[in-house]
């Protein structure tokens, strides 16, 4: 089923390569590793990259010897992931694939899913989500379908205290009925030039990822407070830019 292009596609499209020229991307191998240890991912388990972008996380498992599998709305981000698998020489162990994570529907179910740097969880509250007041629980309850029981996932979400704290009134609007901040920003494309972009990200709180975890039939191990290239298991706090949850399916 087409829910109809995401405001997100036209972002990916102009931000292409360059993507991965900006700061946050640049703590990924700490990232990963951390996440090898939370999840305990092992040999035999593959994983779902839900949300992959251009690939950076899946890629860098990859290379540490596991099997992923990545989608992505972007067709944009699925071709430099495919691209930069081939370049690392672990196309044999990660894939890609044009997908929708509200709808999508694995033929096998996945030992492991991660969803990080808001890559789906986080960006279903913008334009397009009509009346729905939950968007995010939705996109949560589907891709935790396409989970095996006992297999465990890790999403990050951003931070509803810091984004309250840190508001910039001049660049953002945020909806406190939804939990919904709407930025207007800048971007740069794989040439360098500068465009106008809008963002929807939905902010949370630890309270809100436990009772949507839930709903959805997971059971929570843990919520840390995290930053870009820091994923350590830290108490939740109101300084970090995001929570990330780490759960399990019974």
């Amino acid at each position: 089923m087409s829910m109809g292009r995401h405001w997100f596609e036209g972002v990916a499209d102009t931000l292409g390569e360059s993507y991965l020229k900006y700061s946050f991307t640049r703590g990924t191998n700490q990232e990963v590793d951390a996440l090898v240890e939370m999840l305990e991912i092992g040999p035999s388990h593959r994983t779902i990259d839900v949300g992959c972008g251009p690939g950076r996380h899946a890629v860098a498992l990859g290379e540490r010897g596991f099997e992923v599998h990545g989608i992505d709305i972007s067709e944009r981000f699925v071709e430099i992931a495919r691209s930069r698998a081939l370049d690392a020489g672990v196309a044999g162990l990660v894939t890609f694939e044009v997908a929708d994570a509200r709808t999508y529907l694995p033929a096998e179910r996945f030992d492991r899913l991660i969803s990080l740097c808001q890559g789906a969880f986080g960006l279903a509250g913008g334009p397009g989500s009509g009346d729905s007041l939950d968007p995010d629980l939705s996109l949560l309850a589907n891709v935790a379908a396409a989970l095996k029981p006992g297999a465990r996932l890790a999403m990050s979400a951003f931070s509803a205290y810091f984004q309250v704290r840190m508001l910039d009134a001049e660049t953002d609007s945020f909806d406190a009925a939804r939990g919904v901040n709407h930025e207007h920003t800048v971007i740069k494309d794989e040439n360098g030039v500068d465009h106008n972009a809008e963002l929807w990200t939905t902010c949370l709180t630890p309270r809100e990822l436990r009772l949507m975890a839930a709903a959805v039939g997971l059971d929570v191990e843990a919520i840390h407070s995290v930053r870009p290239g820091n994923y350590r298991r830290n108490a939740p706090n109101v300084e970090s830019e995001e929570f990330l949850l780490v759960a399990r399916k019974p």
